[in-house]
């Protein structure tokens, strides 16, 4: 066969494989499908904000100081299954919420998934649950959303807590998310390595500390990748990806009066501990604690030692916390 002929049958292969999956892919992820799946599912509710449902999990009485726990890029509800009943048992009102396109909320077309826009999503869903003022937890992208929570709307934060936070933009870098950037290549590209589970695993090696890869489990992967594989779920990661701002919160980190606890993992490959240090070195009500032998996600690292650093830090006037063996902190205080 010539190579121009061999050339054509392997981009029309190319083509039919991408055609076939664009064309059955499936429009949406329907909750009744996949309720009885889900972690906690007896916690689970939804929300009418601003005319899209919000999916969110409640824990605890509701009488308890409030933590609003807000997950990261890709992820959903999920990433608290283990702290959030935790967290409840210490005597707080935990409410959960998967952000506009992630998870089980909806995933409209016509939101523009800026990090303000998630955050405005947040503050507003506070309003339809009569929720005044709360702790913040938010992780990874979620920091982000956080921060600017706190930035926008400070009276409503009563302390924040940043978990490998994002603040900003230097994750754009990342292979993937650069080619997700440019036309075309990223609505190709974005459902073959969403619904890839080999793709997944890799991925949560890079993300986990090399002790903790045990967790990498298929009940993980399957958790993570299902609310992800549909159309609705394609365009918001890619339109996350495209509308990425976090810059911002760099420079106005210095603007958060609210007490902070940074935690990072020591061996974070995806948000590297040079961006706590500068979070850090900014917010001046701030103590940042670094965990040995965890990655990109103390919470699904270290959930045990977390609820003991969230309670101490939520608990304490100044949000003062005790070291452990082989823990490292920083602390400024500020008025």
């Amino acid at each position: 066969m010539k190579k121009s002929n061999l050339a054509l049958a392997v981009g029309g292969a190319i083509g039919a494989v991408v055609a076939w999956k664009m064309l059955t892919r499936a429009r949406e992820v329907v909750w009744e499908d996949v309720a009885d799946k889900i972690h906690h599912r007896e916690n689970s509710h939804f929300i009418e904000v601003d005319g899209a449902t919000v999916h969110y999990q409640e824990f605890g009485d509701a009488a308890n100081p409030t933590l609003l726990l807000i997950h990261g890029y890709t992820s959903s509800t999920y990433v608290w299954r283990t702290v959030a009943p935790q967290l409840a048992d210490a005597q707080f009102y935990v409410v959960a919420v998967d952000l506009l396109g992630f998870g089980y909320s909806d995933k409209p077309a016509s939101f523009d998934y800026t990090i303000a826009s998630q955050a405005r999503m947040v503050e507003r869903l506070m309003n339809r649950l009569g929720i005044g003022r709360a702790t913040f937890v938010g992780s990874s992208y979620g920091g982000a959303v956080a921060s600017t929570i706190a930035l926008d709307y400070a009276e409503r934060v009563e302390k924040l807590v940043l978990i490998s936070s994002v603040c900003n933009d230097e994750i754009k870098q990342n292979p993937l998310l650069r080619l997700a950037s440019i036309p075309g290549i990223g609505e190709v590209l974005t459902p073959f390595y969403l619904d890839s589970r080999a793709f997944s695993k890799r991925r949560m090696k890079g993300t986990f500390a090399p002790a903790n890869h045990n967790l990498i489990t298929d009940e993980r992967v399957e958790s993570v990748t299902r609310p992800l594989m549909a159309k609705d779920a394609h365009h918001s990661v890619l339109a996350s990806a495209r509308n990425w701002d976090a810059n911002r919160i760099q420079t106005d980190a210095h603007l958060i009066n609210q007490p902070t606890l940074l935690v990072w993992g020591e061996l974070d490959q995806v948000i590297p501990m040079h961006n706590g240090e500068r979070l850090f070195n900014s917010i001046l009500n701030s103590r940042l604690v670094i965990l040995k032998d965890c990655g990109h996600i103390p919470q699904e690292e270290k959930p045990e030692r977390f609820v003991e650093l969230v309670t101490e830090f939520c608990r304490d006037k100044k949000g003062k916390v005790e070291l452990q063996e082989n823990e490292q902190i920083n602390m400024r205080t500020g008025k």
